[in-house]
């Protein structure tokens, strides 16, 4: 992400910002190739975020075609039925977006996320994913991890009022500033798959029930062959049961996985907008440190929960990692 000097007009354009971060973090942002895998709401603060800070270009990928339903949480597809029938979810957002700021190159392309090769992940320096199945994330994320050079990889999943970010990105360093003094830093990341096999029992006591409640979810949806979000109340016992087997194959307590919460997560599977605009502004935040390679990133989980209002990241790799 190296090479051109922002142009006069950037430098106007984000002035504010580059008092914040500097300008080679805004030039470095300037150079930036995000994609954007999933619309729902909690992307769609994502995607207004990096947007307006600035980021060098955004393409989104999202063939569903956008429904009433839709409109609840995502504040980028016009509420007027006849501007959005008939038009993908994609189309749409690109289209506000590109209203947001005329500077970033916003486009659309269509297709699977599990039938993109490496090259075409080559393209990009960050990939977020969202709305798409267990087995989609690994193989995603491996494809990423195959390049030559460090893609920094993101899920997120937002359900009700409880969201999560999942973080990649390889063996990564950068600078942190404490006083006077710059210090080099460095940190190893696990992938997805490796992060999602770690034994629970191995996990600390004090680990966030909503991980736990999250892989039960998963691990239902992909049984069960249902799309990401696509369980209901009627799902609940089968979900109960899944979690009783799984607590059982890990050795560890039911306790970790309240059936309340298990509840929650089945019964209102929209997403919450607030809790959106929470997790969105976390990502763009995280992405924009990972660009940048200034402060602290985030290892290697973040989960959000409404109902209590805390936001709480889980270091979730094996114990040597």
């Amino acid at each position: 992400m190296d090479g051109e000097e922002l142009t006069e007009q950037e430098t106007a354009l984000y002035d504010r910002q580059i008092r914040v971060w500097g300008a080679d973090a805004q030039r470095r942002l300037s150079k930036a190739h995000v994609l954007v895998y999933g619309i729902k709401g909690t992307i769609a603060e994502f995607c207004k975020n990096i947007v307006l800070a600035g980021v060098g270009s955004l393409t989104l990928v999202d063939d569903r075609v956008a429904n009433e339903e839709a409109l609840s949480s995502n504040f980028l597809i016009p509420p007027d039925e006849n501007v959005y029938r008939g038009k993908t979810l994609a189309e749409l957002c690109c289209d506000s977006l590109i209203d947001f700021n005329p500077m970033v190159r916003v486009s659309v392309v269509k297709g699977d996320l599990s039938d993109f090769g490496i090259d075409f992940f080559n393209k990009f320096d960050v990939v977020v994913i969202s709305c798409c199945s267990l087995a989609a994330k690994k193989l995603a994320n491996d494809k990423c991890r195959k390049l030559s050079k460090r893609v920094s990889f993101y899920t997120v999943d937002c359900r009700d009022s409880c969201g999560e970010i999942f973080v990649d990105l390889k063996d990564y360093r950068y600078s942190k500033k404490k006083l006077e003094e710059t210090n080099e830093c460095q940190l190893q990341y696990p992938c997805f798959e490796d992060a999602v096999s770690v034994p629970w029992k191995a996990l600390p006591r004090k680990t966030s029930k909503l991980y736990f409640a999250m892989r039960v979810i998963e691990k239902f949806e992909e049984a069960e062959g249902r799309s990401p979000g696509e369980v209901s109340v009627a799902d609940l016992p089968g979900v109960l049961k899944l979690k009783e087997e799984l607590c059982s194959a890990q050795s560890v307590n039911e306790s970790h996985v309240p059936d309340s919460l298990l509840e929650r997560l089945v019964t209102n599977t929209t997403e919450f907008p607030p809790v959106c605009a929470i997790i969105g502004g976390i990502l763009g935040q995280e992405v924009i440190k990972a660009i940048s390679g200034k402060g602290d990133p985030l290892k290697n989980f973040f989960f959000f929960d409404a109902m209590d209002g805390k936001g709480v990241m889980e270091d979730i790799s094996e114990p040597n990692a």
